[in-house]
C-alpha cells in the first residue's frame, strides 16, 4: 500500500454520501499489505511528531468532538444512558473550558452509541443538542443471528430515532474470501438503514491478517459504507495502529478512485489521551486535516474521555486529579 499523502475530502464530491459501486473483484484481489513497512511506519508515529502544551490541549479538545461516547454493557440501564448523554452534552467541566478560553456549549461529542433497547432513552436525553444517536445492530457483537433478524433490528433502531447504525459483518465471509457474500450483506444493511449512516464493524482482531483487513474495508466501501470501523470492542485484540494505517490507506485509495470520502472509526482499547493523540497524528499524516471532522473520523470510546479531562485539568492547574473527579456514567 502506498505511502502517506494528503487527500482533501473538500475536493471530492462536495461531501456527498458514498453511494457505493459495483463489486470490482480484480481490485480487491490485487490489494497487498507490506506488514514490515506498516509496523515500521506506525512505530515512528509517536517519535517523529509531538504535540505539547497549548497545542496538546487543543488537540485533546478536538478528540472529544470526534468521540462516539459509548456504553455497551450487559447491565446498561436507562438511567445510565441518561447520565452518559448529560456527559455528552457537557463533556468537560465548565471551569476548565473557561480557563482554556472555550465558550460554553462548543465542545460536545460526535455521537452517543448504545444498544438498540437504549435508543429511545438516548434520543430523548439528547433532544435539541444536535448530537446523533448511534445504535449497534445486526446481532452485535458476533453478527451471527439470522439475516432477517439483523435487518429487522436495523429498521427498528432507525424507527426509534437512531441516526447512525453500527453493523457487524460476518467474519466468515472475509476468512473464506467470499467477497460477493460480504458485499451483498453490507449492501442489504445499507438499504435497511435508509437515510441513517452505516458504520461497518470488521472485528479486525479476528481477520487473521492485514491483507484481509484491507480487502474487507474496500468491499464494505464498495457496498456503500459511510464508515469503516475496526472493532466491536469485545474482541481480544481491538484497534491497533497497524490496522488503522491499513484501513486509512484503503479509505484514501477508494477516495482517489471514486471521488467519495468514507469515514474511519477506530474502536476498542483506546483509553488514554496519549493514544488518542497518536490516532490524530495518523489521520493528519495519512488523510489530512479535512478528515479530522466528526463526519469522517470517530473514536469509539467509553473510558477515554475521563483521561482526556484529567490531562486538560493538568494543563490548566499543573496537577493531576483523581479519576473519580471526572465521572462519565
Amino acid at each position: 500500500m502506498s505511502a502517506s499523502r494528503e487527500v482533501s475530502p473538500l475536493s471530492i464530491r462536495d461531501g456527498a454520501r458514498n453511494p457505493g459501486m459495483p463489486l470490482e473483484l480484480d481490485w480487491v484481489r490485487e490489494l497487498r499489505v507490506n506488514l514490515s513497512a506498516v509496523e515500521r511506519r506506525t512505530g515512528t508515529l509517536g517519535t517523529r511528531r509531538t504535540v505539547k502544551k497549548e497545542w496538546q490541549a487543543a488537540w485533546l479538545l478536538k478528540a472529544i468532538t470526534l468521540m462516539d461516547l459509548t456504553t455497551l454493557a450487559g447491565d446498561d440501564t436507562e438511567a445510565r444512558v441518561r447520565r452518559l448523554c448529560a456527559k455528552a452534552r457537557q463533556p468537560v467541566r465548565r471551569d476548565l473550558l473557561q480557563a482554556l478560553g472555550m465558550p460554553d456549549g462548543v465542545v460536545k461529542v460526535g455521537a452517543v452509541c448504545v444498544y438498540h433497547q437504549m435508543v429511545p432513552a438516548a434520543v430523548a436525553a439528547l433532544e435539541g443538542s444536535g448530537i446523533p444517536v448511534a445504535a449497534v445492530s445486526t446481532g452485535f457483537p458476533h453478527g451471527l443471528s439470522p439475516m432477517d433478524q439483523r435487518i429487522a433490528e436495523i429498521k427498528a433502531s432507525v424507527a426509534a430515532g437512531a441516526h447512525e447504525i453500527d453493523i457487524v459483518v460476518t467474519r466468515g465471509h472475509v476468512l473464506r474470501g467470499d467477497w460477493q457474500a460480504l458485499y451483498d450483506e453490507v449492501r442489504a444493511f445499507r438499504e435497511a438503514c435508509g437515510d441513517a449512516h452505516i458504520k461497518t464493524i470488521l472485528a479486525t482482531g479476528e481477520l487473521a491478517m492485514l491483507r484481509n483487513v484491507a480487502k474487507a474495508s474496500l468491499v464494505c466501501m464498495m457496498a456503500g459504507a459511510d464508515f469503516v470501523k475496526t472493532s466491536t470492542g469485545k474482541e481480544s485484540v481491538n484497534a491497533t495502529l497497524p490496522v488503522g494505517l491499513t484501513m486509512a490507506r484503503t479509505v484514501r485509495a477508494y477516495a482517489e478512485r471514486t471521488g467519495y470520502a468514507v469515514g474511519f472509526k477506530p474502536a476498542g482499547g483506546i483509553r488514554l489521551a496519549k493514544e488518542a493523540l497518536l490516532w490524530l497524528i495518523l489521520m493528519k499524516e495519512e488523510l489530512g486535516i479535512g478528515w479530522m471532522q466528526p463526519e469522517l473520523f470517530r473514536f469509539g470510546a467509553s473510558s477515554l474521555l475521563g483521561d482526556i479531562e484529567r490531562q486538560l485539568e493538568h494543563h490548566v492547574t499543573g496537577r493531576y486529579s483523581a479519576q473519580h473527579r471526572h465521572p462519565i456514567a
